[in-house]
């Protein structure tokens, strides 16, 4: 998915040591960039959140001064493996992935054709700094790079489940279509008339132009969610910050894509997609009101444009990213359930028991939720059918 250059994919095989350094100077963070790509590219396993794009501008609007953990396995020169991580003291001392809430999927950088030596180097530097402090690796999507370091691992470990994300076919709109019954097919060929009716278009944005985009597309996030309880962090400076900071720079490198929707010669929607050769997902979009007014279903529209982008790509599914919201599970969607790696020493162990008990206590908050959520639940399947058939 990347846009072809002269990078100079790092050597995996020779005999020169490997050496680990854990960095936390935020400036050697910066100048990383050429050669965290290159192993980005080496791996295969990556998605876009662990580009060095997007997780050193999260470190410059979410990092705190001190927190900085860089674990670093080189040969020589190149770059074989690296592990992004920060210091916390709450609710337990813990390393956890840089990214925080605003990132769907943690991972591990590791080189394809030296993952046995550079696993087994980066499970021994973490496992060092594991005797003060808990690895807490959260949001681990199945096949990640990660786990080949839970593999090697020499100490009290526990794998828990995390958020659920749903996925689909890289397939275009037809495809998906038939895989639903024929009713409900029916109804996503009448919303998608509706669109072409409208006389809705879109495009993809050129990287020169990302950045004005993305701001516009705050704005109609913002207009879209008022009075609906729009997600705080979506309408905070340093978030926007972090976007057109993190997002140009992959709109260049073919890890991001962003779409503007037209309607009238109006800018009416803007959505980013996020590339990967592992995936490619919509991570958020902005929609002005005037578009639930003329009764276009917003959801269907982005979906349909993603698709067509994902069919004609490389990436191997087409995910909706995390949360389970009912409106995705109009598509059939497989759900893939993203793991909690505790990774701890013997010394440690106690802060690994913290967490297991604290995790059970909120699985359990969240069982009570569901229930309640469950004896609503004929009320808003009523609504849902009503809105589906609209």
């Amino acid at each position: 998915m990347h846009a072809p250059d002269s990078r100079r994919a790092p050597r995996a095989r020779g005999t020169g040591t490997l050496t680990v350094e854990v960095c936390s100077d935020e400036r050697a963070f910066a100048d990383l960039g050429p050669a965290w790509r290159r192993l980005q590219d080496a791996g295969r396993r990556a998605t876009p959140f662990q580009s060095h794009a997007w997780l050193h501008s999260w470190w410059l609007s979410y990092g705190r001064p001190g927190r900085l953990r860089l674990f670093l396995v080189r040969r020589g020169g190149d770059l074989l493996a690296a592990a992004p991580m920060m210091r916390t003291t709450a609710p337990l001392p813990a390393l956890v992935p840089l990214g925080g809430g605003i990132t769907d999927f943690n991972d591990v950088l590791l080189h394809e054709e030296a993952v046995e030596e550079a696993a087994t180097a980066l499970a021994r530097a973490l496992g060092d700094a594991a005797r003060t402090a808990l690895v807490d690796f959260g949001e681990v999507r199945p096949g990640s790079a990660v786990e080949e370091v839970y593999r090697r691992w020499r100490g009290p470990r526990r794998r828990l489940p995390d958020s659920a994300c749903l996925e689909l076919p890289p397939a275009p709109m037809g495809d998906l279509m038939a895989r639903l019954p024929a009713n409900r097919a029916q109804r996503v060929r009448n919303k998608l008339n509706k669109i072409g009716k409208l006389g809705i278009s879109w495009q993809a944005v050129a990287p020169e132009e990302t950045a004005d985009s993305l701001r516009r597309m705050l704005e109609l996030h913002r207009l879209q969610w008022e009075g609906r309880g729009v997600s705080p962090e979506h309408v905070r400076p340093r978030f926007a910050e972090h976007l057109v900071r993190s997002v140009v720079p992959m709109a260049r490198t073919g890890e991001a894509l962003v779409r503007e929707y037209r309607l009238e010669g109006e800018t009416v929607a803007v959505d980013l997609t996020l590339l990967s050769p592992r995936l490619a997902g919509v991570y958020l979009y902005g929609v002005h009101p005037r578009l639930r007014e003329r009764k276009a279903d917003v959801a269907t529209m982005v979906l349909q444009a993603a698709a067509e982008q994902a069919a004609g790509g490389h990436s191997a599914a087409l995910s909706l990213l995390r949360g389970d919201e009912p409106y995705k599970y109009r598509w059939r969607p497989e759900t893939v359930v993203n793991e909690r790696l505790l990774l701890a020493r013997r010394r440690t162990a106690p802060l690994l028991a913290a967490a297991l008990a604290e995790a059970a206590a909120r699985s359990r908050a969240k069982a009570l939720l569901r229930r309640r959520a469950q004896a609503r639940a004929p009320q808003a399947n009523e609504n849902h059918r009503r809105a589906d058939a609209g």
